[in-house]
């Protein structure tokens, strides 16, 4: 089956609802495709508008088995004393950038706004990705042979 990488640059984030009453918010983000997961460092005391600035890689074939193409981006507030806080979540359908890359051996989505939804689907913010699929090489043996080994052509 054919395979690449994506990797997602998690740029920055606007306008996102606090969660803490005393404090500015401390935003990280989990990052899922399919069942693999990655976690963004915490930006600190960033409040509503944090800036990241962190590249991630996941392993993705196309096409896939289940034919889900999403990059779900959770966003949380970390807490020091209680559970971290859900801030909202924003959803990126990858597939045709996927295909564009298998076709070509690589595609880019320069970093775009995405909108971040809270639980019941209303609006909370926005949240800056740019995406790269570059679509894996197969190995190529060489078709001439000669006793076991490859003839060099130097």
């Amino acid at each position: 089956m054919p395979s690449g990488i994506l990797e997602v640059q998690l740029v920055d984030a606007r306008g996102l609802g606090e969660t803490d009453f005393l404090n500015s918010m401390d935003p990280y983000v989990i990052l899922q495709y399919k069942s693999q997961e990655s976690k963004s460092s915490v930006a600190r005391g960033a409040g509503g508008s944090p800036v990241w600035n962190e590249r991630f890689t996941f392993r993705v074939d196309y096409p896939g088995a289940d034919n889900q193409y999403k990059l779900i981006l959770k966003i949380m507030d970390k807490d020091t004393f209680s559970a971290d806080d859900f801030v909202g979540e924003a959803s990126i359908h990858v597939e045709d950038l996927l295909a564009l890359g298998m076709e070509r051996g690589k595609a880019e989505l320069h970093p775009t706004k995405h909108r971040v939804l809270l639980a019941d689907r209303s609006y909370c913010g926005e949240i800056r990705v740019g995406l790269i699929f570059t679509r894996k090489v197969e190995d190529v043996v060489d078709r001439e042979e000669y006793g076991g080994w490859r003839h060099s052509q130097y």
